[in-house]
């Protein structure tokens, strides 16, 4: 009979349906470990309720926690499709840094070829940037901004210490808003990039179940 643990859990976090979708439409054969794509509903207050519940469960002490879906990209040059791999989250809560972020651009790299993939901080907000509120969050420099992401990460470290990490695609950006003719385009791109992330996620995870030298 083997004594050995079971290797710790990965939550996945999204907010929306579509992201949801996604996910679930993705190839799950790579995971080291347990996995939960957990929904948690838009804004941070639904994701901080979701998390902190999902958490309280003894199940997932010693779970890594993973933020993911779409974002707006900040800076210029960025493009519906692009990759976002967040160094740290942070919103006026507090701010969170990520685990083994080096590795997961490296495995976004292979899971998705082709794409570009950004690194930096990623802020949070209670309502969709628009305008003058992008230059001005550049500014901090966060090179993008979402809605649910700094919430789920403080949320996850509040109830234990484990690893976290956020990656987002970027469904618009300073030259592509939602509101332009682009969007459908760019929302189908966005959509087909995130379907495509897991294995890097599940490297990222099994990474972590390594014994530590």
């Amino acid at each position: 009979m083997s004594t050995r643990p079971a290797p710790a859990p990965l939550l996945i976090a999204c907010a929306l349906g579509i992201e949801h979708l996604a996910l679930r439409a993705g190839d799950r054969g790579g995971a080291g470990g347990p996995v939960t794509m957990l929904r948690t509903g838009m804004g941070p207050k639904a994701a901080e309720r979701s998390v902190t519940r999902m958490l309280a469960d003894p199940a997932w002490r010693a779970a890594a926690v993973l933020a993911t879906g779409f974002c707006a990209g900040l800076a210029p040059g960025m493009h519906p499709g692009d990759l976002v791999v967040a160094e740290e989250t942070r919103d006026p809560e507090g701010t969170v840094p990520c685990v083994g972020t080096d590795l997961l651009v490296k495995e976004l790299g292979r899971a998705v070829p082709g794409r570009t993939v950004h690194t930096g901080p990623v802020t949070g907000s209670d309502h969709v940037v628009r305008g003058h509120e992008r230059s001005d969050l550049l500014a901090t420099g966060a090179i993008a901004v979402d809605m649910e992401s700094a919430a789920t990460l403080l949320s996850a470290v509040r109830t234990g210490a484990r690893p976290v990490a956020a990656v987002r695609v970027v469904v618009d950006a300073p030259e592509h808003e939602l509101v332009r003719i682009g969007t459908v385009r760019g929302g189908i791109s966005a959509f087909r990039v995130l379907r495509a992330v897991l294995p890097a996620f599940f490297e990222w995870h099994r990474s972590l179940l390594l014994p530590r030298r």
